[in-house]
């Protein structure tokens, strides 16, 4: 089976791929973006996260990644092509834009007023939305609200359907039926060169975690595929 490699959402951190590291098999990994998780306290770039990502693979390897991961994942896929074989975003076919990035800006100061810096609050929310054992890996990873700031400057002029347009090999762009980040999902699908788009019905952003088993299928079968092609 071909090298699997994970790349988390904004706020989050490898950990919360447990539950797809134990279905992908012993080749699979799952990296942490700067600023989160292990490297909790270092600055966010785009350049940083693609070299996250890159120094992950140890050979040309199927990258999935979620929301902000997603998104890195397309840039690092278009900047290194050689060392990408196949390509999955999940709930990252929004246009990075002031739309996208205001909410967050809105969400990070009312989080970083509290005296916790919102650290309960963002523990209350993911325990509410995602299964138990899927919530305490996304806890215990940290969650990096601090980091915002750095991800939006980072997006401000990220053009993703040209770095999308650039990528030779084949994607496919998963998304839950009810998940906002799928609001362009038909601009992205036209940008890429292999592509192929799928719903997973009554699903929502956080589809790899609250459908961890479902998903891991569809990533399952991205890297089956990727093997019959070779």
């Amino acid at each position: 089976m071909i090298p699997v490699v994970f790349v988390h959402g904004i706020r989050l951190s490898g950990a919360a791929w447990a539950e797809q590291l134990e279905y992908a098999g012993p080749s699979a990994r799952a990296v942490d973006l700067p600023g989160h998780g292990t490297r909790r306290g270092e600055r966010f770039t785009l350049a940083g996260a693609v070299d996250a990502v890159v120094e992950g693979i140890e050979e040309p390897a199927l990258v999935v990644g979620h929301s902000l991961g997603g998104y890195v994942a397309i840039a690092a896929a278009a900047r290194h092509p050689d060392r990408v074989a196949g390509l999955v975003v999940a709930g990252s076919t929004y246009l990075p834009g002031r739309t996208l990035e205001t909410p967050f800006r809105v969400a990070h100061r009312l989080l970083m007023r509290l005296p916790d810096r919102g650290d309960r609050l963002s523990r209350r929310q993911f325990e509410s939305v995602l299964p138990p054992k899927s919530a305490k890996a996304v806890i215990d990873g940290g969650i990096a609200t601090e980091v915002i700031p750095d991800v939006a400057e980072a997006f401000a002029d990220f053009d993703v359907l040209t770095e999308l347009g650039t990528y030779p090999g084949p994607t496919w762009l998963i998304n839950g039926s009810h998940d906002h980040f799928r609001r362009h999902e038909r601009r992205f699908l036209d940008a890429c060169a292999d592509g192929r788009l799928i719903h997973v019905p009554k699903a929502g952003h956080y589809l790899p975690m609250v459908r961890g088993k479902e998903f891991s299928r569809l990533v399952l079968d991205a890297a089956r595929s990727i093997c019959r092609r070779r």
